[in-house]
């Protein structure tokens, strides 16, 4: 294993060292995702569109509201409850961070994919 030319001695961290493991988790990345995306996202939407049971979907939205980077609100439409899940500012920076961490990670993919074919 080779390592990158120029990568040693610049003090940057790798970005892989900046992911949030609240944020980076599959399901919960795709929850912030969805949410950012609808500004308000009702429970059951999520759950069809991540295609998780309700239990399981509960739980990581239990992990990001602990986190501060949801809000849940619970009310009713008619005479069904229902649950509507909004980004807070937190969870919107939080996003922002962690998709410019994967960027700077296929960047450097794609630069060292392109020193590897010279």
């Amino acid at each position: 294993m080779t390592a990158v030319a120029g990568a040693e001695g610049t003090g940057a961290a790798h970005p892989v060292t900046g992911l949030d493991e609240v944020v980076h988790q599959r399901v919960r990345l795709g929850i912030l995702t969805i949410t950012h995306e609808a500004r308000r996202v009702e429970f059951g939407y999520l759950r069809t569109q991540l295609e998780l049971t309700a239990g399981n979907l509960s739980k990581h939205l239990s992990v990001l509201e602990e986190a501060g980077l949801i809000e849940v609100e619970k009310g009713y439409e008619g005479k069904r409850g229902r649950t509507w899940i909004t980004l807070t500012p937190a969870g919107t920076t939080a996003l922002t961070n962690e998709i410019g961490r994967l960027k700077q990670l296929i960047a450097r993919v794609e630069t060292s994919g392109e020193a590897a074919e010279d």
